[in-house]
């Protein structure tokens, strides 16, 4: 998959991405970043699947999924602090869900903190709605709210395209 919009080009990963990544997940999630093993069977495992985001030949973000039958699951996605609002985590949210959708995925299920609110912000401007809660989920004692996207075609409720 490659898709060239003005200077952003999403492709599926590859392992030239791992070091790129790497150093994203190292900046952006600090002790909860996984490992460089976790990274390489994110990137390239046969169950998963994994786009990135280039912006002028720089690694910007990236987005992983798992499909098991039915379920699509956004293992994560992260866009570097310098190329927010460009609507970058709205291109890889909808790479994601095309892939699922050519999965036969019926639903993207994800995890985010009740303390992040703008992650909660833009899951919800994309459709996502709270089907369950964990508690005490995060290192920081924080719930995770178990959240649903919707697979199909864009609704009317996702005109915010952050």
């Amino acid at each position: 998959m490659s898709t060239r919009s003005a200077a952003v080009l999403l492709r599926s990963a590859t392992g030239a991405d791992v070091a790129a990544v790497r150093a994203l997940e190292e900046e952006l999630f600090g002790a909860d970043a996984w490992s460089a093993a976790g990274i390489t069977d994110a990137l390239l495992g046969a169950d998963r699947h994994a786009v990135v985001a280039e912006l002028d030949d720089v690694v910007a973000g990236y987005a992983v999924t798992r499909v098991a039958g039915d379920v699509a699951d956004l293992e994560r996605i992260a866009v570097h602090p310098a190329y927010r609002r460009a609507g970058l985590a709205s291109a890889l949210l909808d790479a994601v869900r095309d892939r699922a959708r050519e999965a036969a995925a019926e639903r993207l299920l994800l995890e985010v903190s009740e303390a992040n609110s703008g992650a909660r912000d833009f899951y919800a401007a994309h459709g996502a709605v709270e089907l369950d809660r964990r508690r005490r989920y995060y290192r920081d004692a924080s719930d995770a709210l178990v959240l649903q996207l919707p697979v199909g075609p864009l609704g009317p409720g996702e005109a915010d395209r952050g």
